[in-house]
C-alpha cells in the first residue's frame, strides 16, 4: 500500500535550513558537516542546497572559512517558504492549483474537503518558522505549540 508523503527533496531541504538555524547566525556551515549531522546524502543535498540559494533563502561564502548560513532570521523562514522554494506551490491534489484546471470541477462533490485539506495544510506550513523547532524535540508535542492551533 502506497503512502502520501513529502517528498524526500523536501524533507532534506527542511533538515537542513532547521539545522542552520540551530547555528551561530556568523557561523558558515560546510555541506559535508551539513550533511553528515542530518544524515542527508551530500549530492542530493547539494542540489537542495542550490535551489534554497537561488530562492534567496541561504546564502554561500566562498572560501577557508566558507560554507552556508541562512539569508534571514529563523523566525522569518516558514516551512511553506523552504518547500515552495523546493517544490513550488503547495497543493494537496492537482484541482487545488492555482489554475484550477479540472473538468470535474463544476460537479465534484470533493472539492469542498479538498479546498478545506489544502486551506489547513497552507496555514500549517505558513505558521511554522524554523524558530519553533530550536526548542528540543520532546518540547514539541502538537498539544504545547503554536500547530495545534493552526489546525
Amino acid at each position: 500500500m502506497g503512502v502520501m508523503q513529502i517528498p524526500r527533496r523536501v524533507d532534506y531541504g527542511l533538515r537542513a535550513a532547521i539545522y542552520l538555524a540551530a547555528q551561530d547566525r556568523e557561523r558558515n556551515c560546510s555541506l559535508a558537516e551539513i550533511a553528515e549531522r542530518q544524515g542527508v546524502p551530500r549530492k542530493f543535498l547539494e542540489k537542495i542546497i542550490q535551489d534554497l540559494i537561488h530562492s534567496g533563502l541561504v546564502k554561500s561564502k566562498r572560501g577557508p572559512d566558507g560554507g552556508y548560513t541562512l539569508t534571514r532570521a529563523p523566525g522569518e523562514i516558514s516551512f511553506q517558504d523552504i518547500v515552495e522554494a523546493l517544490e513550488g506551490p503547495v497543493a494537496v491534489n492537482l484541482c487545488m492549483a492555482q489554475e484550477m484546471n479540472c473538468n470535474h470541477l463544476p460537479r465534484c462533490a470533493m472539492v469542498g474537503v479538498w479546498h478545506e485539506i489544502q486551506r489547513r495544510v497552507v496555514d500549517v506550513l505558513a505558521h511554522t518558522t524554523l524558530a519553533d523547532l530550536q526548542r528540543s524535540p520532546w518540547q514539541q508535542g502538537l498539544g504545547s505549540t503554536s500547530l495545534s492551533s493552526a489546525a
